[in-house]
């Protein structure tokens, strides 16, 4: 499985290659929108697009906290949140066990410090995570514990489906352009060593890919 701080370097690479010349990050990026449907706090998110670390969190405490950020931003049409009782009777719980679950959670997050919670790795039941994604999203689909990166480079993925049908071009000749080849060489001084080997890879895969299509063309094309 691939180390989600590479994805995500990944994606970033990706993105700033399809920027505009004069453009920023900061000109598509909405970090409080990347946050509401990431489930990442800002300041993680602001950690994460410098290509550092965020601190370690342990997984009940983010499973817990992103199951309120979804009562919180994902609300009825009335605007009222979904109650607890509303979410565990979907999938066959009561109101009782939900809201003691997120009640002695916090209990514990007020007792325990940050250190002793982030070296534990335990959560809630997989059924009562499941029905919660279910609930809210239609399937389960692990994004109550997902890694920030994880989430945060899903939370990407439109933005760049976005850039790419502004260029009204192929991703891959964006790429052949000097300000996006600038661009990818300036990010990838900023990477790990590891990272930028991934990232030397990518481009060696396009460039073998490129040719490849060159090779495919009709004398009629060329």
């Amino acid at each position: 499985m691939r180390d989600p701080l590479s994805a995500l370097a990944e994606t970033l690479i990706r993105l700033d290659a399809l920027l505009a010349e004069g453009q920023s990050r900061d000109d598509v990026l909405d970090v409080e929108r990347l946050s509401v449907d990431s489930g990442v706090p800002r300041d993680v998110i602001a950690t994460l697009l410098d290509g550092k670390e965020p601190p370690a969190e342990d997984v009940t405490d983010r499973i817990i906290r992103r199951f309120e950020h979804l009562r919180e931003t994902r609300r009825r049409d009335d605007g009222h949140r979904h109650s607890y009782g509303e979410i565990a009777a979907s999938f066959g719980a009561s109101r009782a066990s939900l809201s003691n679950l997120v009640n002695s959670r916090k209990k514990t997050q007020a007792d325990e410090g940050a250190e002793s919670r982030a070296a534990r790795s335990g959560g809630p039941l997989a059924a009562t995570q499941a029905g919660i994604e279910e609930f809210f999203f239609g399937a389960p689909n692990g994004w109550l514990s997902a890694e920030p990166a994880s989430a945060l480079d899903d939370a990407l993925q439109p933005v760049l489906a976005e850039l790419r049908e502004a260029a009204g071009e192929d991703p891959l000749a964006r790429l052949r352009h000097a300000h996006g080849l600038r661009r990818i060489a300036h990010r990838a001084a900023e990477l790990s060593d590891a990272e930028q080997e991934l990232v030397a890879d990518w481009i060696d895969t396009i460039l073998r890919r490129r040719e490849r299509y060159k090779g495919v063309e009709g004398p009629e094309t060329r």
